[in-house]
């Protein structure tokens, strides 16, 4: 099993930035490839960013393109979400998300392991 636990989470305004953790422990050498994921009030998660786990190449979903910055410190078994810019239509519980995978997958279903999440407000 692996267990992934994010932190980081806040109430920023617009333009303001914040920087998201997520510290992994377990089985940690079974997942090949990390993810963040997010879900506002009454829609379905979406793909944020994935970075694979050797070699750190990563993708991003276009809405966050340019302002955020997914990073991982294989040492630490940690994952981060540099978020810069934020706007209002961030708001949202933030995922992480791990898979054994190693394609840059963007579906959620692809990811065997999930965090509990942490709200990201970011108010006009």
């Amino acid at each position: 099993q692996v267990q992934l636990v994010e932190s980081g989470g806040g109430l920023v305004q617009a333009g303001d930035s914040l920087r998201l953790s997520c510290a992994t422990s377990g089985r940690t050498f079974s997942t090949n490839t990390m993810g963040w994921f997010r879900q506002a009030p009454g829609k379905e998660r979406e793909f944020v960013a994935v970075i694979r786990r050797s070699g750190g190449s990563t993708y991003y979903a276009d809405s966050v393109k340019g302002r955020f910055t997914i990073s991982r410190d294989v040492a630490k078994n940690t994952v981060s979400l540099q978020m810069n810019s934020l706007k209002p239509e961030d708001t949202a519980v933030y995922y992480c998300a791990a898979t054994k995978l190693l394609g840059l997958t963007t579906t959620a279903d692809d990811y065997n392991y999930w965090g509990q999440g942490t709200q990201v407000t970011v108010s006009s």
